[in-house]
């Protein structure tokens, strides 16, 4: 049957790292040893003056940081590779904890001098609540670092998983020679070259092959037999069972910007990584091959082609077949839609396709039918749950420095707040705009597309609020007078529900205190009528 065979054809999955620990590297060489791309655009070198192929966003590429989701398919070995390459940057952390919602699996780079941070254990986290599969990429071994045996330990105590190495490095640094494949016991060395796949020199069916002497020197290849010994000794055989319930990560070592190890990792991905999975639902669990059409927005995206003002859904297909100019009902509206042009994607490239199967990440052109959660079927009425989202935690007043631009900055603001980089706050009378985020660095990014996007001129001033609560009570005479005490603290969110925006702990408390028959949702998950 065709959609059981494309189902298993399927391999999607998202990047995650702490920043700078070289995400974002790593997803251009994987397209490049794909045939996805011909050249990568060596993001860390200033004299290529290409970018990253994920990061499409202009602020991007000036920041050298990634800010969005980017979706990026390739074929690999009779395999459909679906990466969703997600911001480090903790301030764009919900953009990548919803990301995880739509991905079956995660590789998570860590840098081998910086071993696990602070972010690295919060995305760990998301992982462990979903049993997410994880393998593990100790990247940028051609520096020195932590002792690789130290990081496996670092990892194990930190992260709460058990580790299993599937590929070993040889030297460390300026010394670093290539990775020993434990899965499949081979040897692969490459030359460092930035931009293209390095030759393969050397491939070795057995660790004791005098070639090996000959090739890295005695010394290293003396320490790669007793550190391989160690292991055997150390850590249990690979069971591909244990990772796919999420309680092993097999672990690979590298240097992407230099394509060490980049080919191993991908290789064992594509063998050992699970095919799509199923998701739960308002009304029970959906799996891949039930036959109805069903899936859910994790994202939405404006202006990913500038020059067309064009406003994009990603949309993870969780069970049936997607077909082109097929009608499916949108869940929350209550309406069928169909799609004359849905998207598959290689960055900001988009082509058109006829069909999308369980595991594809598909774009929908969106004209606002679309919020972050919804959901499209050609069955049951259902609504997939567990979609995470964030209380803000910094508060500005957006500013309209010309009445002439207001069009756009209102335009601006509401499709931005759409894509759920923040919470957008309508304060009366005079529609005083305050926008809540979870970091300092949205307020840049929103400021920067509201200016070259939308055309709009706009400032942001800081506000003093501790907290914004949707509020709702079944006591109207007591929702009533709390709205009259606390008039200079209401403000309605985009859709319209009310919101009491506390300035301080102390405040918030009182007000639960006082008005016991209002409910304070401390969640942005919350939305009347939902």
């Amino acid at each position: 049957m065709k959609e059981v065979a494309e189902i298993e054809k399927r391999r999607t999955f998202g990047i995650i790292s702490h920043p700078d620990a070289g995400k974002t590297t790593l997803t251009e060489k994987l397209l490049l040893f794909g045939g996805a791309i011909q050249t990568a655009g060596a993001v860390k070198n200033n004299k290529i003056k290409k970018t990253a192929t994920s990061d499409f966003m202009e602020i991007e590429k000036q920041r050298g940081i990634s800010v969005a989701t980017s979706v990026m398919a390739f074929d690999y070995k009779n395999k459909k590779v679906n990466i969703l390459d997600t911001p480090g940057h903790k301030d764009f952390a919900e953009d990548t904890y919803r990301t995880l919602t739509a991905v079956d699996s995660v590789i998570l780079v860590i840098d081998c001098a910086n071993g696990v941070e602070s972010q690295t254990e919060k995305l760990m986290e998301v992982c462990r609540m979903r049993d997410t599969p994880v393998i593990v990429f100790i990247n940028k071994m051609d520096r020195y670092g932590k002792d690789p045996f130290d990081l496996l330990d670092e990892i194990e105590e930190k992260l709460s998983i058990k580790v299993r190495p599937l590929a070993w490095p040889i030297g460390m640094g300026d010394e670093f020679k290539g990775v020993y494949n434990i899965y499949e016991n081979t040897l692969s060395i490459f030359q460092a070259n930035k931009t293209k796949i390095g030759e393969e020199l050397l491939k070795l069916e057995n660790v004791n092959d005098p070639q090996l002497d000959e090739i890295v020197g005695e010394k290293f290849a003396q320490e790669l037999r007793d550190e391989l010994e160690l292991i055997s000794g150390v850590y249990d055989d690979f069971d591909r069972e244990t990772y796919l319930s999420g309680e092993v990560a097999p672990v690979f070592f590298g240097s992407a910007v230099n394509n060490f190890g980049v080919k191993e990792l991908l290789d064992a991905f594509v063998e050992i990584s699970p095919a799509p999975r199923g998701r739960k639902t308002d009304i029970g669990f959906v799996e891949p091959n039930d036959s109805k059409f069903s899936g859910f927005v994790f994202k939405i995206h404006a202006n990913l082609d500038p020059n067309h003002r064009d406003r994009i859904a990603f949309l993870r297909i969780v069970s049936g077949k997607f077909e082109r100019n097929t009608f499916y009902k949108h869940i929350r509206l209550g309406k069928k839609l169909k799609f004359p042009n849905p998207t598959s994607f290689m960055a900001n490239d988009k082509s058109v396709i006829d069909e999308a199967f369980p595991g594809d990440v598909i774009g929908l052109y969106d004209t606002g039918n679309f919020k972050i959660g919804d959901s499209l079927s050609a069955g049951k009425d259902l609504n997939f749950v567990g979609i995470p989202s964030f209380s803000p935690e910094i508060f500005q007043e957006l500013r309209n420095d010309d009445p002439m631009k207001s069009k756009q900055l209102d335009k601006g603001i509401r499709q931005l707040m759409d894509e759920g980089v923040a919470q957008l706050f309508i304060q009366e009378p005079g529609s005083r705009k305050i926008v809540g985020t979870v970091g300092q660095l949205q307020f840049d990014v929103i400021l920067y597309r509201l200016t070259h996007e939308y055309g709009a001129k706009c400032s942001f001033t800081p506000l003093g609020y501790h907290k914004a609560c949707w509020i709702t009570s079944d006591n109207q005479q007591q929702l009533d007078e709390f709205l009259r005490a606390k008039t200079g603290n209401i403000a309605k969110d985009k859709d319209g529900n009310l919101v009491f925006l506390a300035e301080t702990v102390f405040l918030l408390q009182m007000a639960e205190r006082d008005y016991p028959d209002i409910t304070f949702h401390k969640t942005s998950e919350f939305k009347v009528g939902k």
